[in-house]
């Protein structure tokens, strides 16, 4: 079987989309490790889904997959990915569109100036929604990690993420503490870890260790949840410019009760077919 892609990215974190409007696809775990494979397949960070909304008043549908196989609720880069790759391939004309993922609507928009805003929905703090096992709402917390006691910020932008405050992301011990982060019996779904480094009140540093893809050059989501943490503990204003190895993001957000909304580009690299 012979499928149709486009490989994409935001700031380097790279995708590999699919057209499942157009084509029928019923992808296994197996096929998606393929699929994200740098040496054997196309290579990505996560495979996203373009499919039929369930609902008239909605556009799209979209899935998220990691190059580990595993679906997950949401991503921020490959949102802005997403809006583009349905206006290249002649699926909307529309410069807002509505999308359903797993975790609720978001609602991207391209930009006059190439750029893409996503309307990243608002945030979570309360434990047992990220979900994270705690006996308080206290919005820092010890966590404990391998013999060390990091302080975290736990917050859902749609998927769990445990932000901490570093002094320098370069660094940062992203490679020993990301995998035991990632997979803390605290956070029963698994977490993505972000290190923030604070450089001012409208500026941080942000490297992430995702879930079931490992470190990226860039997180959507996790730059939303690093200004959501900063922000909520009193370190950042909004707007916040966020720097990652991939590029900048800015991120506002007006508080308590009120969605995120996230600024950056989206790129194609190439488009083709792939025999499955």
């Amino acid at each position: 079987m012979k499928i149709r892609f486009s490989k994409m990215h935001g700031l380097g974190n790279d995708f590999v989309v699919l057209d499942g409007i157009r084509q029928s696809l019923a992808l296994t775990p197996e096929q998606i490790r393929f699929l994200a494979d740098r040496h054997f397949g196309i290579g990505c960070d996560q495979l996203l889904l373009v499919e039929k909304a369930s609902r008239p008043d909605i556009d799209f549908r979209y899935r998220i997959f990691n190059a580990d196989g595993g679906e997950v609720e949401q991503c921020g880069n490959g949102a802005r990915c997403f809006v583009r790759f349905v206006h290249e391939q002649g699926l909307t004309e529309k410069p807002e569109i509505r999308v359903e993922t797993m975790r609720g609507l978001i609602a991207p928009r391209l930009e006059a100036d190439g750029n893409v805003t996503v309307d990243m929905g608002v945030p979570v703090f309360a434990p047992e929604q990220i979900p994270f096992v705690s006996e308080t709402a206290d919005l820092i917390q010890p966590l404990a990690v391998g013999e060390a006691s990091v302080a975290v910020t736990a917050v859902s932008m749609g998927n769990p993420h445990a932000v901490q405050v570093v002094d320098d992301v370069d660094t940062a011990q992203v490679a020993q503490q990301g995998p035991l982060i990632e997979s803390h019996p605290r956070f029963p779904q698994r977490v993505n870890a972000g290190f923030m480094q604070v450089v001012d009140r409208n500026s941080i540093r942000l490297r992430v260790f995702e879930r079931g893809a490992g470190e990226t050059l860039a997180c959507g989501t996790g730059a939303c949840a690093a200004v959501v943490a900063g922000i909520a503990r009193g370190l950042l204003d909004s707007p916040v410019r966020v720097s990652t190895r991939g590029g900048e993001l800015k991120i506002a957000w007006g508080g308590t009760g009120t969605a995120v909304l996230m600024t950056g580009p989206a790129v194609t690299v190439f488009t083709g077919e792939i025999e499955l």
